[in-house]
């Protein structure tokens, strides 16, 4: 290899691996383009109806802020309330584990009394059981709150940024490009755009669907802290697969550790009902604009983001997958492997198949 070619191969090995130590910085860059881009797509439904511009933007932010700033002052203060009690009411079963463990022992016929199940209770009620300690460290994630939060006005100004001028950000991404491709990059880009956009507002209306349901249904029920439980539900259905079967959870271990035990069962019954009503007909009706994704590639898409950015990415790990599948649709199989001929392989495979083809590669029928 020449000196030039060194060059450019060290270049590129630097390049992935700067990008690869600010991973996290880059995926919050990525949380404040999809707000960016929800909050342009209000400000250009109001252009359409004649509105500038110039007056559009600021219409947006003041109906958005005052969005979050009755959101707080309505909801958040008995739902950080109704946390605090859910948190003591887990730490105290926690502790209570033991006593409990040992009165269900005694409710079991004897058929069901095996030896592996009485050394898993000696095991969960032990001093030393990681059991105890999984409850009683559950919500330690909470001590990193401050980090959290500059996550968040971090992700806020960067929107801001974003929203105030998003074609010089665009042009600035898209000069990155070759010059050939910059054209045909563009268009993708506007696709994903859609894509995410159509995400974005198909997951918030699941989301609203999900916490009204859980909020009726653990009403109706009688559990308590509900409206910790709804604004949980509705929260974890961001995450797919995962977050509908964890927002069964705390519901569940109220209704356990309360008085009626037995309302387990149908809070358990009721949110398998919600998800298979979210999953079979609001998804498929809300979401019929958006990319559809297979069940496999969501969910290898949740395991690789998780791994690589932490919470973070399971979090975000829909949209970075649409964004994905739109890249690879586009670049990798429709202008890389779709247009990918071997000098001599038409005529082969025509040979082989008995017929000549189209311009596209399409075999034609006799």
């Amino acid at each position: 290899m020449k000196l030039g070619e060194w060059i450019g191969l060290i270049s590129i090995l630097a390049t992935f691996y700067i990008l690869w130590s600010i991973r996290d910085i880059l995926l919050l860059v990525f949380l404040a383009v999809v707000v960016a881009i929800a909050l342009n797509s209000l400000a250009r439904r109001l252009q359409h109806s004649g509105i500038p511009r110039r007056f559009a933007i600021p219409t947006v932010l003041t109906i958005t802020f005052l969005v979050i700033a009755l959101f707080f002052l309505g909801v958040v203060p008995p739902f950080v309330e109704q946390l605090s009690l859910l948190v003591d009411l887990i730490i105290n079963a926690s502790r209570d584990l033991p006593r409990t463990l040992s009165q269900l022992e005694t409710y079991l016929p004897d058929q069901l009394r095996f030896p592996e199940l009485n050394e898993f209770i000696d095991w969960a009620t032990s001093p030393d059981s990681a059991v105890l300690d999984v409850f009683n460290n559950f919500f330690s994630f909470f001590n990193s709150s401050l980090r959290v939060l500059l996550q968040v006005l971090l992700v806020m100004i960067l929107s801001l940024m974003f929203l105030g001028n998003p074609t010089v950000y665009r042009n600035s991404l898209l000069r990155l490009i070759p010059s050939f491709y910059r054209r045909r990059a563009d268009g993708i880009l506007q696709d994903c755009e859609v894509a995410l956009c159509n995400w974005l507002g198909g997951i918030v209306l699941n989301s609203v669907f999900i916490f009204s349901l859980s909020f009726i249904g653990l009403w109706l029920l009688g559990i308590k802290l509900v409206l910790a439980h709804a604004l949980i539900a509705g929260v974890l259905n961001f995450i797919p697969n995962v977050g509908p079967s964890l927002s069964v959870i705390f519901p569940a271990i109220v209704a356990l550790i309360s008085e009626d035990y037995w309302k387990i069962i149908p809070v358990i019954v009721w949110y398998a009902i919600i998800q298979q009503i979210e999953s079979y007909w609001l998804t498929p009706t809300v979401m019929a604009r958006q990319i559809s994704l297979p069940p496999a590639f969501t969910l290898i898409a949740q395991i690789c983001f998780a791994t690589i950015f932490g919470f973070l990415g399971l979090l975000l790990a829909l949209p970075l997958a649409v964004v994905a599948k739109i890249w690879l649709q586009e670049l990798l199989i429709k202008d890389i492997l779709d247009r990918w001929e071997i000098p001599g392989f038409k005529s082969w495979k025509a040979s082989l198949a008995g017929g000549p083809e189209d311009e596209t590669g399409t075999l034609l029928k006799k």
